[in-house]
């Protein structure tokens, strides 16, 4: 969601180019105004944005809720996480699955024999 919140909406790139038209119509050329129809096929391009918006971010709000539930689940699990070492290698690691918790960066984090472990390092999964 941050990558989101970083690029400028479809709301406001279509407010931007609402300000710009209303420009360019008042300082047109009357003998050259602009076409109707490239006008209504932007507007419909814009239209188009903001839906595609709206479905990402309803992908995302749905992938984030599977994410959680999937964690969840593996509360009481015996999972493989790979560490990063001290020379630069991946030791791989094994404990139970205690809780999980949201980390400020919004990842998933599990608890596992009390370290913190992102969702996305955890390699295997046992019963």
């Amino acid at each position: 969601m941050t990558a989101i919140a970083a690029t400028a909406s479809s709301s406001d790139i279509q407010m931007n180019y609402m300000k710009l038209l209303v420009k360019q119509l008042q300082n047109q050329n009357p003998l050259e105004p602009l076409d109707n129809k490239d006008m209504a096929a932007q507007l419909a391009q814009f239209s188009q944005l903001q839906q595609a918006e709206k479905l990402n971010t309803s992908f995302s709000q749905m992938l984030e809720s599977v994410q959680r539930s999937y964690a969840s689940s593996l509360i009481g699990k015996t999972v493989s996480y790979g560490t990063p070492a001290a020379d630069g290698t991946i030791d791989m690691r094994t404990g139970e699955v205690a809780e999980v918790l949201l980390g400020s960066d919004g990842a998933i984090l599990l608890t596992v024999d009390d370290r913190q472990v992102r969702l996305a390092d955890v390699v295997s999964i046992r019963e």
